[in-house]
């Protein structure tokens, strides 16, 4: 009898550890977060919120899976590789207009810290200046090049644009193949370190840069651990925006980006990170893309996320 109670009572016991071993395996499941990434110092608060413990601190689990661009890590997230990515708004909005499963929850950033570089006996002075030169940028659809490129028609003028990231549209820049590059930070700081001008940096503030992005389905079935997760991100902002050349702060950029770190101290500074929303300026990005023929309808307002309405925007 004695030896049945006992078996009995390990029954129990094992019984409870199971249920508790289940229970928080599921915790963990449910705050898991994978993001898909391209390396920048634009996403500097995700790499300070993982480093610093402040995603552990609000009980996430979050995991950063590098890609190569951001279309990729689009991608990583629809087809559920990853949950959440930072992008420039028109690779969101393009892709939610053709169908793509996804919502905006927060900005990452505010403003676009993306300039022109010319040479300093350019000249290129005004955005008048720049029809008939050729213009080396990321691509039509990038929001710096939207925007300088309306700027420029306002002007009744126009340039050709030679697709080109960053590295390679300095290395165009330096043999003389291009008139001028398009290019954010870290780059604008690298070229402006190389003794190149650049132009037109308060006028860019008036444009926006980066959203965070999230599957809707992975939304619908975690709309606390996000709002949880944003918590973590403008907690990561502070830090930033309270010393943005602290030692840890640009070492954790070097790390997660492989910048110079002398560029990152150079332009650090600019990276206004913030979580609300530009609304209203990405609605006008939207409009572009319909202009430009890459998208029929805007899919804003309707892509942000109305979970995080009176949180983000």
């Amino acid at each position: 009898m004695k030896g049945r109670k006992i078996v009995l009572g390990l029954l129990v016991v094992f019984a409870f550890v199971l249920v508790f071993t289940s229970e928080n395996l599921t915790a963990r499941a449910e705050t898991k977060i994978v993001v898909a990434d391209t390396p920048t110092t634009h996403h500097l608060n995700l790499y300070v919120a993982k480093e610093k413990g402040l995603f552990t601190k609000y009980g996430i689990d979050v995991e950063i899976k590098e890609v190569k661009d951001p279309s990729a890590a689009r991608d990583a997230v629809i087809t559920k590789a990853a949950d959440v990515y930072w992008a420039c708004p028109t690779v969101n909005i393009a892709a939610i207009a053709g169908g793509a499963p996804l919502k905006i929850i927060a900005q990452v950033k505010k403003p676009c810290t993306s300039v022109l570089a010319v040479s300093k006996d350019s000249p290129i002075k005004e955005f008048k200046d720049l029809n008939g030169r050729t213009i080396a940028g990321l691509s039509p659809t990038c929001c710096a090049v939207i925007y300088i490129n309306k700027r420029a028609k306002q002007e009744k003028a126009s340039f050709n644009l030679v697709k080109l990231a960053g590295g390679p549209a300095i290395a165009a820049l330096d043999a003389k193949q291009v008139d001028g590059a398009i290019l954010e930070e870290p780059h604008a700081s690298i070229a402006e370190l190389k003794g190149y001008k650049t132009l037109f940096r308060e006028a860019m503030r008036e444009t926006t840069c980066r959203t965070i992005n999230v599957r809707e389905d992975f939304l619908v079935g975690n709309v606390e651990t996000l709002k949880r997760f944003i918590q973590a991100v403008d907690e990561a902002n502070a830090l930033i925006l309270k010393n943005p050349v602290a030692n840890d702060i640009v070492a954790i950029a070097v790390k997660y980006t492989r910048a110079p770190e002398e560029a990152i101290k150079h332009g650090n500074h600019r990276l206004g990170f913030t979580m609300k929303l530009t609304t209203d300026v990405h609605y006008s990005l939207g409009e572009a893309l319909i202009e430009q023929g890459v998208i029929k309808t805007n899919p804003l307002p309707g892509a942000f996320a109305q979970e995080f309405k009176g949180i983000t925007w």
